[in-house]
């Protein structure tokens, strides 16, 4: 191995092999004929080394062996020793010797050039302007920026009087570029011989044979910043003096070795943020993708440092550091939010990306291995429940859901008997049939727990092409199914039911809105559909009877269109959960709910029956409020949390039920799919595949997993509202009603036109219930802010 040590342009060439430089006789003492370079520009001398003819300067070569080359250098560096001790006028100090002759503090004056510490992470030159009360000065500094500056905060006080402050950074430049820290091991060589301490103007006389302004502070530097060969010795204000690290505490190659460590790793930084500076330049259209930044390590590294900082992830404090490097480097705050600008700055993470997504960690993607698991499953034709199955394909049959749905799990079908009773079906999607308990592709299922439903996409609980194209229902085509049969008591109860495997053929799918217009227009061809309507007013008046409790309200429905644009497009609807098509399918679902629990009970099939208790709500109570949010709302605020039990049927008293087991969505959420596998089992005479305590195990995963998707969906939808009210005229009034009152005139809102909650001033007379105008005075999504004010009307 060679090691390389650069002396002021030229080098010293040696072999790990050879005995280091202070053992070739030559202590540094007898410097006698070395020849200066001067630099008129910067008023400085630099030395350069000659062997024979052969030039060891600025881009020497190498012409004679190593070690003829070191003793060439030896004798240079002796000339030169020798014709320093003439000349030299340094008095250096030994440390048998006082120290407080040399920290004798400059008085600061007008025109002093001053390197400060801004704060604990940045140190900058400044031109003294005046005194700022009794210590403090104002100082002008690099960045164009006067401030005032205590004396604690000098680290140096350049020897230069009536310093132009438009000169700072082209001084700065100059210190920088002629900065060559081998020339501290020269100077350790001979000071560590005289045991002497040195001062930076002292440093600045030895190595560069000046101590003009620019070499004294370029000798500042080199000794600041020096992990090697000196150490403080003592610090008076803005003075310091530096003495040799003894030969024990200098192990010179292993410093060096961290050192140039040290050193390659601030290049790399500086290499990456030159990479950043350049992307946050670029136009919009033009920033690097995000696959760029992952093609070499070190970029990935840092880039997914700068990630994780920015959503408060850091898996370990190296990242953490590193992405705070980068930010100091940068000239950011270290904040999360200074990460996540600067990222979307530079096109790594688009204006609107959806933080909560990233910190929530929800998957977003399915494995290859779990997608080629699902694609065989498709392949596979057979059907083990092929001979029990209901031929039901006689049925008309409705699938109604929101006109952006990818998975389509239920579909309804009525009629009217002889004796003038309704019968219903609600079939239900039959996952099961391709996906058996245990296997890779419901492991994956378990572990997601359901479909993440967000305004910028949807990510599927299965496999996408499984889940939309193997699963779903779909119009005209034969569809394997659950289906539950009820036929109704003229009270709307429960009069016979059946629960059996089917194959159906599906004959509409309808978005809500076009099922309520098309029981507006109350078709005769369409008597099904009415008949289901009719059917779900007689279910809803019963649950009343029985207690349940109505929390209808307005939601807000959002589909972005292009989520990664500038400006994507924002779709926002919202919806009435009283709408008489929305009213119809919930009942649907609810009936559906109840049989399957009655069915589990009938049979001791361990399923999750699901409760809510009722703290004995007496809703006469808030018969004065209006029905809707106002009334949902107060009526909601106070319900306890609903309860699971695995063993039999719970009440549900906000539903007005004895028992309720979620069936109708097997392909979106996972208890509901633990269902099927109970019941379909029970249907085929095997023994269900879950105890009750399996089932509860894996329910408190699900349950878990639930929680946290429903809080990313809540967040992102207000994130939308938000973004879809900031970019309307400042002017546009909206209703908003009142739902209560938070501190004195303080009012939570309901803002009708986007089915969002706020809160408001609201003036004097004004009630729960009552509607009031509002216009939006600030919104801004990210920060989770919006304020309102009330339109106050003549």
């Amino acid at each position: 191995m060679m090691a390389v040590r650069a002396v002021n342009g030229g080098s010293l060439f040696r072999t790990a092999a050879s005995p280091p430089l202070l053992t070739f006789g030559c202590r540094f003492r007898q410097f006698s004929s070395l020849p200066f370079r001067r630099n008129s520009e910067l008023g400085l001398r630099f030395p350069f080394f000659c062997c024979g003819n052969q030039f060891l300067g600025y881009g020497g070569g190498l012409s004679r062996s190593v070690h003829s080359l070191v003793d060439c250098v030896m004798e240079e560096l002796t000339a030169w020793r020798s014709r320093r001790r003439i000349r030299a006028t340094v008095k250096l100090t030994t440390s048998g010797e006082l120290l407080e002759d040399k920290l004798v503090n400059q008085e600061i004056e007008k025109g002093l050039l001053l390197e400060f510490k801004k704060d604990s992470d940045r140190v900058l030159l400044g031109v003294a302007q005046r005194p700022d009360g009794k210590k403090n000065w104002m100082v002008y500094d690099q960045n164009g920026v006067t401030s005032s500056i205590r004396p604690q905060q000098i680290t140096y006080i350049v020897p230069v009087e009536n310093f132009d402050h438009a000169e700072i950074s082209k001084f700065l430049q100059k210190a920088q570029e002629n900065l060559d820290p081998t020339l501290l091991e020269i100077a350790w060589v001979e000071l560590l011989e005289k045991n002497a301490s040195v001062t930076a103007e002292e440093l600045a006389e030895m190595i560069f044979g000046s101590s003009e302004p620019l070499a004294s502070y370029c000798a500042h530097l080199l000794l600041s910043k020096d992990e090697v060969y000196f150490t403080v010795l003592a610090t008076k204000g803005s003075r310091t003096i530096y003495g040799p690290r003894p030969t024990g505490q200098v192990h010179v190659e292993e410093l060096l070795h961290k050192k140039l460590a040290k050193d390659a790793a601030e290049k790399e930084l500086q290499d990456f943020v030159q990479l950043i500076v350049s992307a946050k330049a670029k136009p919009a259209l033009a920033k690097p993708p995000k696959s760029s930044w992952m093609v070499d390590e070190k970029i990935q590294y840092k880039i997914e440092s700068l990630e994780a900082y920015a959503i408060d992830a850091c898996k370990s404090d190296e990242q953490r550091k590193t992405a705070g490097m980068i930010l100091k480097a940068m000239g950011l705050t270290k904040t999360a939010s200074s990460a996540l600008n600067l990222l979307i700055n530079i096109g790594y993470f688009p204006v609107h990306v959806n933080l909560d997504l990233l910190k929530l960690n929800i998957l977003t993607d399915h494995s290859d291995e779990i997608i080629a698991a699902a694609e065989s499953l498709l392949s596979d034709s057979s059907d083990s429940d092929e001979m029990n199955r209901e031929d039901l394909t006689h049925l008309k049959v409705y699938a109604i859901d929101v006109d952006e749905a990818d998975e389509l799990d239920d579909a309804l079908s009525a009629t009217k008997l002889q004796d003038g009773r309704m019968k219903i079906w609600i079939h239900v999607a039959d996952p099961a049939r391709y996906v058996e308990p245990g296997s890779m592709v419901d492991r994956e299922a378990l572990r997601r727990g359901t479909s993440v439903f967000l305004p910028t996409g949807t990510y599927p609980m299965f496999p996408e092409k499984l889940a939309m194209e193997g699963m779903s229902l779909k119009q005209g085509e034969l569809c394997n199914a659950v289906s539950v049969s009820v036929i109704l008591h003229s009270d709307g109860s429960i009069a016979e039911y059946s629960v059996q495997n089917s194959i159906i053929k599906p004959t509409y799918m309808l978005t809500y809105e076009s099922a309520t217009e098309l029981l507006h227009l109350n078709l005769e061809e369409e008597a099904e559909l009415k008949t289901l309507s009719e059917a779900a007013a007689l279910r809803l008046k019963w649950r009343r009877q029985q207690g349940a409790i109505d929390t209808s309200t307005l939601e807000a429905r959002i589909k972005v269109v292009n989520p990664e644009d500038l400006e994507p497009s924002i779709n926002l609807y919202v919806e009435n959960q009283a709408d008489p098509a929305m009213r119809l399918v919930s009942e649907m679902m609810i009936l559906c709910g109840e049989v399957v629990a009655t069915f589990g009970s009938c049979n001791n099939i361990p399923l999750p029956y699901r409760g809510q208790p009722q703290s004995n709500i007496d809703v006469s109570a808030y018969s004065h409020l209006p029905e809707g949010p106002v009334r949902s709302s107060a009526i909601v605020r106070i319900m306890r949390a609903a309860e699971i039990d695995f063993r039999k049927p719970i009440r549900h008293g906000v539903l007005g039920l004895p028992g309720y087991v979620q069936f109708t969505s097997p392909i979106r959420r996972y208890l509901d799919l633990l269902a099927h596998y109970q019941v379909k089992a029970f249907l085929k005479g095997e023994t269900p595949p879950f105890s009750a305590g399996q089932l509860e195990g894996m329910a408190s995963i699900v349950n878990m997993q639930v929680r946290v998707v429903r809080k990313l969906s809540a967040s992102s939808l207000r994130y939308w509202i938000i973004e879809f009210l900031r970019r309307q005229p400042r002017e546009k009034k909206y209703r908003a009603l009142i739902l209560r009152f938070i501190k004195d005139r303080i009012a939570a809102l309901f803002v009708v036109e986007v089915g969002l909650q706020a809160s408001a001033w609201v003036s004097i007379g004004s009630q729960v219930g009552d509607e009031v105008e509002v216009q939006v005075e600030e919104a801004h999504p990210r920060d989770d802010v919006l304020y309102l004010k009330e339109v106050l009307r003549n």
